[in-house]
């Protein structure tokens, strides 16, 4: 018996509507599923494929910004994504954390509308020791983000940066 893969993951909320709004607009995930009586929403990224991997439930119990998961990553499959997030969160006045390279993958953390922490993020096929984590700027050329994530990799500072 192993285990293959994380099948879906979900969220207590307290206002269903604005949740749900974030996660299909700002997020781009497609509602496949949901259940009025019971306040339930069921997302997913690749619709064809799998039914849900996100799902959104009234009945959050905890006051907002107590720590309830460390984070929700989601990934993308171009820097051209994550640029078009970058620009997408400031236009909609996102929270941002942080953007950063790991290494071997680049990344934006910011908080959906009730403080839950998110990553949207590209997997690097290189191997770095994690963790590893300096910031950078996405809104730079594509070029210019390999270029500096390069630089920060071989800069010999500190390999983690915590959040600004």
């Amino acid at each position: 018996m192993a285990i293959t893969g994380l099948g879906h993951t979900g969220l207590w909320v307290y206002d269903l509507p604005k949740m749900r709004d974030f996660y299909e607009r700002v997020m781009g995930l497609s509602v496949t599923d949901e259940d009025e009586g019971l306040q339930i929403v069921f997302f997913s990224a690749r619709p064809d494929e799998e039914h849900h991997e996100f799902v959104l439930q009234s009945g959050r119990t905890s006051p907002i910004g107590d720590k309830q998961q460390h984070q929700i990553s989601w990934r993308v499959e171009s820097i051209e994504d994550l640029r078009t997030f970058h620009r997408r969160f400031e236009e909609e006045g996102v929270k941002v954390q942080q953007e950063v390279t790991h290494g071997n993958a680049f990344g934006i953390y910011f908080f959906d509308p009730e403080g839950n922490r998110n990553e949207v993020y590209l997997r690097i096929e290189r191997d770095v020791r994690q963790p590893f984590r300096k910031s950078i700027d996405f809104s730079l050329s594509p070029e210019e983000i390999y270029a500096e994530a390069e630089r920060l990799l071989s800069d010999g500072g500190a390999t983690y940066q915590p959040v600004q």
